[in-house]
């Protein structure tokens, strides 16, 4: 059998078929590219640890700005129950609910209506309302207050002080404080006991300095032990110099016939709905018969405060937050100028303009990504350390300092865009001529 001179391509001289790899071995393979992510990695930050001083100094501009920021944040939230609490003691908590008056033909103001003995009750079901008393003018005509049972008609006449018949709850109500002995209870009014308290400067025109002694003054020549001394209730300064005394005592001895007022404490904001709410309360039938003083809602002073302050802060945690990306974006460009011949000789070999240019980019976003870090750790560190010092309760999110470190690579990101496309216009020859 002849063969023929020239074998088809896949069989052997013999005719039989070659196998199949042998064709497959002799096609041409692409080149795969090489370059992978780790390799990326490796060649953005080989040039980092090489000048410690330089990236220090990088870094710097960076970390202030991203910790002034993730520091401003964490003082906002920090400070806000502080500045809260600030503003809250100096708000007005206080709501009284008296009868409307109308003035009589021959020019006296009388009552509309006559406030119920169970105004305290009424008024401490509403929600807002932490608690209430009653308090009211008690008249004395022509009666004396003295801390002696036998009047001297040598002594010059002076104006007795002012008496207020009052619920158990009117010196808790008003925040105020007892200096010597206690407060009467419910207990006293209920059994129309003659006991008393008085103001601190009463007390003291009077000479009562302790109680321990059971001391006693004559209100219009009726004995009431006095069991306190109070002070502190800036609310109702008046009382200071006067005598308090149970409601009861006040009914039975000077014929009190209708409360004049309530007094209740109420927590902050609440003070528009229970000004409508306490007069319904008081009186169904007739509200528009009871006037009630009550505080405005909750002032919006503490917030403007806290957002001025929190704005002069980002402005300047901005400012020099740009101050680091202008240094990081002046280093990364001093490095593709003295990398040029590198830039050139990789180029050369293969490199491609978009490899050159994620190079430079990695390396800038790993600079800002170890400022965000290390700019996120320096703010939270100081609200730690600024709130332990002024005995606060630091306050603050870990997404705010996540937030921070992914502020810092997109900084890097920004500064790294001119450098790379600097670094992606390099022509090999030249820069190897260069070099």
């Amino acid at each position: 059998m002849k063969h023929s001179s020239h074998a088809p391509v896949g069989t052997v001289d013999d005719g039989q078929e070659a196998p199949a790899i042998a064709t497959t071995l002799l096609d041409p393979v692409p080149a795969a590219d090489r370059f992978s992510i780790v390799d990326l990695l490796l060649e953005a930050t080989s040039d980092l640890g090489t000048r410690p001083g330089r990236l220090l100094m990088t870094l710097a501009g960076t970390i202030l700005g991203i910790g002034a920021l993730v520091a401003t944040i964490g003082f906002a939230q920090t400070t806000a129950g502080q500045l809260a609490k600030q503003f809250d003691a100096f708000a007005a908590t206080q709501l009284i609910a008296s009868p409307a008056t109308a003035q009589t033909s021959g020019g006296d103001s009388v009552a509309t209506t006559q406030l119920p003995w169970d105004s305290v009750e009424r008024i401490e079901r509403l929600a807002g309302v932490e608690q209430a008393a009653l308090i009211s003018d008690v008249d004395l005509h022509d009666g004396t207050v003295t801390a002696v049972p036998v009047n001297d008609p040598s002594a010059a006449a002076s104006a007795p002080p002012k008496v207020f018949a009052t619920s158990a709850g009117l010196i808790d109500t008003l925040q105020g404080r007892i200096i010597h002995g206690r407060l009467f209870d419910e207990g006293h009014d209920q059994r129309q006991d003659r006991v008393a308290l008085l103001g601190s400067r009463l007390a003291e025109r009077l000479g009562i300095t302790r109680v321990d002694s059971q001391p006693s003054i004559f209100i219009d020549g009726i004995p009431y032990a006095v069991l306190g001394v109070f002070d502190e209730v800036q609310q109702r300064a008046e009382l200071l110099d006067g005598v308090v005394i149970p409601t009861g005592g006040a009914r039975a001895d000077f014929g009190l016939g209708a409360p004049g007022e309530v007094q209740a404490r109420i927590s902050i904001g609440s003070g528009p709905p229970l000004a409508e709410q306490s007069a319904q309360a008081l009186a169904p039938d007739a509200p528009e018969d009871i006037d009630v003083a009550a505080p405005q809602g909750r002032s919006d002073l503490a917030a403007d405060v806290q957002a001025d302050i929190n704005l002069i802060f980002v402005v300047l945690s901005i400012i020099v937050l740009l101050a680091g990306g202008v240094g990081i974006a002046n280093v990364t460009m001093l490095s593709v100028m003295e990398r040029t011949g590198e830039i050139g000789l990789r180029r050369a070999i293969g490199a491609t303009r978009r490899q050159i240019a994620a190079q430079f980019i990695t390396e800038s976003v790993v600079i800002g990504v170890l400022g965000g870090l290390l700019g996120a750790t320096a703010g939270v560190f100081a609200v730690l350390v600024i709130a332990f010092s002024q005995e606060w309760t630091p306050v603050i999110s870990p997404f705010v300092a996540a937030a921070g470190v992914l502020l810092g690579a997109v900084v890097g990101l920004l500064a790294g865009g001119f450098p790379a496309r600097r670094a992606t216009s390099v022509e090999p020859v030249a820069a190897l001529r260069g070099s």
